[in-house]
């Protein structure tokens, strides 16, 4: 049997709250955003990850591994980032939460690609994959420069 999630980055997602099959309502977010359709990529993945905050630090294998928080309350305010980078993409972005302890936010393209949004956009890769890069500290490829 092939495993989703590679040993550490389970353990990872297992201290913060995840286990399989987990459930999250995601009403309150898509409530809360202003002017944003959470698509179905990003209710999908909210409806699992949704409120987890993973404590990820050290050296990773591309980048430093940082801490990051799946809630999308945090980027309450930041709508128009989102919608401006969903034009400028092409892609409808929808907040997923924030990178570093508020330093970058993350959000999810209609693919289902989690991406990191601040003054530019750089892609970790789609669902699984990018929470593995996310979890082992690996560089996102950039998309666009603001």
């Amino acid at each position: 049997m092939v495993e989703r999630f590679p040993p550490d980055v389970e353990r990872a997602l297992q201290r913060a709250g995840w286990f399989l099959e987990r459930q999250v309502e995601t009403s309150r977010w898509r409530a809360e955003l202003i002017g944003l359709d959470m698509h179905p990529a990003a209710e999908a993945f909210l409806g699992e990850f949704g409120g987890l905050v993973v404590d990820a630090q050290g050296p990773g294998r591309t980048a430093a591994r940082t801490p990051f928080e799946l809630n999308p309350s945090l980027c309450v305010g930041e709508e128009d980032r989102f919608l401006a980078w969903g034009d400028e993409t092409g892609r409808s972005l929808y907040p997923l939460g924030e990178l570093d302890q508020g330093r970058f936010f993350l959000g999810m393209d209609d693919r289902g690609v989690i991406l990191l949004v601040e003054t530019w956009v750089a892609a970790f890769g789609p669902g699984d994959q990018g929470l593995i890069a996310l979890c082992e500290g690996t560089m996102p490829t950039q998309l666009h420069a603001g």
